[in-house]
């Protein structure tokens, strides 16, 4: 599809909310669904904080959007995450059927999109998603860069 105008701008978002996981002591990610150029859910990272190893900022959108919409599926929608999402969260935007991912940087230790699997490169699901990646990558990598080196 290629980056949109407003994919900036809701990666702005995004990074905004990743500030808030890092303000947390979580790992600065932040997330968000569009439907119809609106947003319906944000989320961050809250593994910790919520005690749970799947609350990562992407599930964290999906499970509020489904609430929020009374839907187990997400159809025409676009999830904005500053980082190349995992195995699990790309699993779950499928079963989801978000229609399109757009990433930040690159996850190069367990991206799930370009960096260490392509995982919606295949045709074996059921549904397929297009994406989108280094929207902002720049910012984005620079703020987990830095929560990193200030835990060292």
């Amino acid at each position: 599809m290629g980056e949109t105008p407003r994919d900036r701008d809701f990666m702005q978002r995004a990074l905004a909310l990743a500030r808030r996981a890092g303000e947390a002591d979580e790992v600065p990610v932040g997330a968000l669904l569009v439907k119809d150029g609106a947003i319906i859910a944000e989320g961050w990272n809250r593994p910790i904080s919520n005690a749970d190893p799947t609350a990562h900022a992407e599930i964290v959108v999906l499970r509020d959007a489904a609430a929020k919409l009374n839907n187990y599926r997400l159809p025409r929608t676009t999830l904005y995450v500053t980082i190349e999402p995992c195995t699990m969260c790309v699993g779950a935007m499928l079963h989801a059927r978000v229609e399109r991912l757009v990433f930040g940087a690159p996850e190069p230790r367990a991206g799930a999109v370009v960096s260490q699997f392509r995982l919606l490169d295949g045709n074996h699901y059921n549904h397929s998603m297009q994406w989108d990646g280094g929207v902002l990558e720049q910012p984005c990598a620079e703020l987990l860069k830095a929560f990193f080196q200030a835990r060292r």
